[in-house]
């Protein structure tokens, strides 16, 4: 009997009911699950989840599949019912049924942060964006209260498994507007507090006891994240402190010591962190035990959130402001300073330098260190080799007032910016087509081995490509016209392709310093190398592995709530990249800022002096961070660089075509058409393995732009300068004026 009772359970499963295509996709972003996620649990390919969630022809999953899909997505609709939409009548708040709180993270959910729990899908490509948030109602009771105005929802990631942290609940950050006199906190996810406090100190008060703020730790022995207070220019005016900086202000990066709310501060007995009160200002107690005490404060209007990377954002409204660094905190982490300083913090949040130990003889637990990260103390300036450090540094100070280095004493690991004339053949076709790699940085990033600690100096090494460090070896041999690609040896026209060895695509003379990555692809080419000298780092690892995965997560989660999705076929992806910024301006804020969270936090690796009076042979403050690790950042760019390399030569060996130039991630050819389409060889809808590819993806493609042959003649023609990088205008064509490249 029990048989026939488990034939018609399976039977009832296999017909469970399912949401639209829409909710399921809803369902699943809010929960913060990726595609694969989905598929790994549920045992399908990643294509089965995306097929089931297709708006535009959804297919509907079988058998076992269907009855544990049906079982996730019920358990999901439990915890983030559809938003509904709140009414307000006075001074009353949404009922308590229409409002959902933000949820906040279980501390062991290592990887995702904390968000509002409501979402809604994203536009179809071409579709109007949600109307803007209206203004709550407003109450005058001096208490701490709380309303959810029917605000524009951000498509939110990640509310963890596990339930909310009750410490959190109300997000990791609010923007501090006054209105009518009264001082509101808008929220993540359309809540909105009322303020209480009178001044700077009273708002830290406020914010540590009761504003129920902050972000859980992205890493079992990190910390979590301090609570985040940005201050519109009226909540500036009703605090004592300017709306804008003067121009030694700025200057200064800070208002003077002497401020009446730093005075207010100190009185209070809370502390300034070194860089004092500036755009992004740092307010602290000294921990007591685990406890932290500690606020960040966020001024737009002093220059806080810079428009090359964060827009207009510094001119939205509170609810969509928040709704943009809300989105930004959740997928990456809340902004601890510029885009720069968050990609470097963020290493650190997921790598912590210590971790407590195991328990000693009397139960007590010792601070040590976190195996993988790259610890509590900096490199000493005196053990740096010399050949990786930037000019001016301390281990440098014996050099000669004036010497230039070469690359025989420097380590050049940089992007590439390389041009070419074109030939006869290429200047008869029509069109010059640039192709863009996606998240290049942080692709090239990924699976990397690098140094964790000191390097050790090594004479006549065997080259070990699996060994970080730099190389002083000699690569002129290397012949770009016959080389290996995979097992075979191929013929090509060396002169129209860049060296893959110097930036400038200029074959290399002699010996010259290299990261692993380069040397690496000398050997993947087909020739033999013998090193000179070498750095190596025997204490090694992946370090940035989780740094580009939540990276790359947050950008195509981004981009699929503006109509990108992955594993698109090339013309549906032409379609969904037409005009996406468009679809919902906020989420494209946060776009630019993903991307330039990696380029920044990669280059704040090798940051230089600012100023402060620091003099060449003098060591500057970066040196003292464990994270100023040149090496690590000259490894990533080696890595990206021989990447695009690898791709050009595997498509110059395919097709016969050459490009005619390349800066950083962006590659011009070309072609008969005015479509990437028109020179990437795709053969039913797929592309040449080890080629180009296009897609969303980080180290997939995407068209940067297309203009004429005919344009770019004229262009070089005018500027007389038959090798001007056409790469640096392909987007939309204007060339203001020639840029050198400095």
């Amino acid at each position: 009997m029990s048989e026939l009772f488990d034939a018609v359970d399976a039977l009832v499963a296999s017909r469970s009911p399912l949401p639209s295509a829409e909710e399921r996709k809803r369902l699943r972003t809010a929960h913060g699950l990726t595609l694969d996620d989905v598929a790994g649990a549920l045992k399908v390919r990643r294509a089965t989840v995306s097929a089931w969630e297709s708006t535009k022809k959804p297919t509907e999953p079988r058998g076992p599949e269907r009855e544990a899909y049906a079982r996730l997505l019920k358990q999901l609709a439990e915890l983030y019912p559809a938003p509904v939409p709140a009414t307000f009548t006075g001074a009353h708040a949404a009922p308590a049924e229409a409002r959902t709180m933000p949820t906040g993270q279980a501390p062991e959910a290592a990887d995702m942060a904390a968000s509002e729990n409501t979402h809604a899908p994203a536009p179809a490509p071409g579709a109007a964006a949600p109307a803007a948030a209206p203004r709550p109602a407003r109450t005058t009771r001096p208490s701490s209260t709380s309303r959810r105005p029917g605000a524009k929802k951000a498509a939110p990631a990640g509310t963890p498994a596990g339930g909310t942290d009750p410490r959190f609940e109300n997000g990791p950050l609010a923007v501090v507007d006054v209105e009518d006199g009264q001082v509101l906190a808008y929220c993540t996810g359309g809540l909105v507090l009322d303020v209480p406090a009178k001044s700077i100190p009273a708002l830290v008060d406020w914010t540590l006891r009761e504003a129920k703020l902050g972000q859980p730790k992205l890493s079992g022995p990190g910390k979590d994240a301090d609570p985040l207070i940005v201050l519109t220019e009226a909540a500036l005016e009703r605090y004592g402190l300017p709306v804008t900086l003067t121009e030694e202000e700025k200057h200064a990066g800070r208002i003077p010591e002497g401020h009446k709310v730093i005075k207010q501060l100190a009185r209070a007995e809370w502390k300034l962190t070194k860089r004092g009160f500036g755009p992004w200002a740092r307010i602290y107690r000294p921990a007591t035990g685990s406890e932290r005490a500690c606020v960040q404060l966020c001024m737009p209007s002093w220059n806080a959130l810079d428009t090359r990377h964060w827009g207009e954002a510094g001119q939205l409204p509170p609810a969509e402001l928040a709704r943009v660094l809300g989105v930004y905190a959740s997928r990456v982490m809340t902004p601890r300073g510029s885009t720069a300083v968050t990609g470097l913090e963020l290493m650190t949040a997921l790598h912590p330098p210590t971790r407590a130990s195991e328990p000693d003889a009397t139960g007590k637990r010792h601070s040590e260190h976190n195996p993988g990260s790259l610890g509590k103390d900096a490199i000493a300036p005196m053990n740096w080799p010399p050949c990786e450090v930037p000019d001016g540094h301390p281990v440098l100070k014996d050099l000669p007032r004036f010497h230039v280095r070469g690359p025989g004493e420097k380590l050049f690991e940089e992007a590439y910016d390389w041009a070419r004339p074109m030939t006869d053949a290429e200047c008869t076709l029509r069109h010059l087509v640039g192709i863009d790699v996606n998240m290049a940085f942080a692709a090239g990033a990924n699976g990397l081995n690098v140094g964790l600690g000191e390097a050790t100096h090594v004479k006549a090494p065997a080259f070990d490509p699996k060994l970080p460090g730099s190389w002083l070896v000699d690569l002129s041999h290397v012949d770009l016209s016959r080389v290996k690609v995979g097992k075979e040896w191929v013929e090509l026209d060396g002169s129209l392709l860049p060296s893959p060895f110097t930036p400038k695509g200029e074959h290399p003379e002699g010996p010259a310093w290299y990261a692993t990555p380069t040397v690496a692809y000398a050997v993947e080419l087909g020739y033999e190398v013998r090193p000179i000298e070498a750095w190596v780092r025997y204490d090694n690892g992946r370090y940035l592995d989780g740094w580009y995965q939540r990276l790359r997560d947050a950008y195509l989660a981004t981009m699929a709530d503006l109509g990108v999705d992955a594993d698109l076929s090339p013309e549906d992806f032409f379609a969904a990249m037409d005009g996406y910024k468009a679809r919902d301006p906020e989420l494209a804020i946060v776009v630019s800022a993903v991307k330039a969270t990696v380029k920044g936090g990669l280059g704040k690796l090798r940051e230089r002096p600012r100023g402060e009076g620091w003099r060449p042979g003098e060591p500057w403050r970066a040196l003292s961070r464990p994270t100023w690790r040149p090496d690590i950042r000259a490894a990533v760019i080696s890595r990206t660089r021989i990447n695009l390399h690898r791709k050009i030569v595997k498509h110059a060996a395919f097709t016969g075509q050459y490009p005619v130039a390349v800066l950083s991630d962006c590659v011009v050819y070309a072609a008969g058409g005015p479509s990437p389409l028109d020179f990437l060889p795709y053969r039913d809808g797929k592309p040449l393995p080890g080629g180009f590819k296009l897609g969303i993806n980080p180290g997939l493609v995407k068209h940067e732009g297309t203009q004429s042959v005919l344009w770019g003649e004229e262009v070089r023609e005018r500027f007389n300068a038959p090798q001007l990088n056409l790469a640096r205008y392909i987007k939309d064509g204007t060339v203001t004026d020639v840029d050198n490249g400095e």
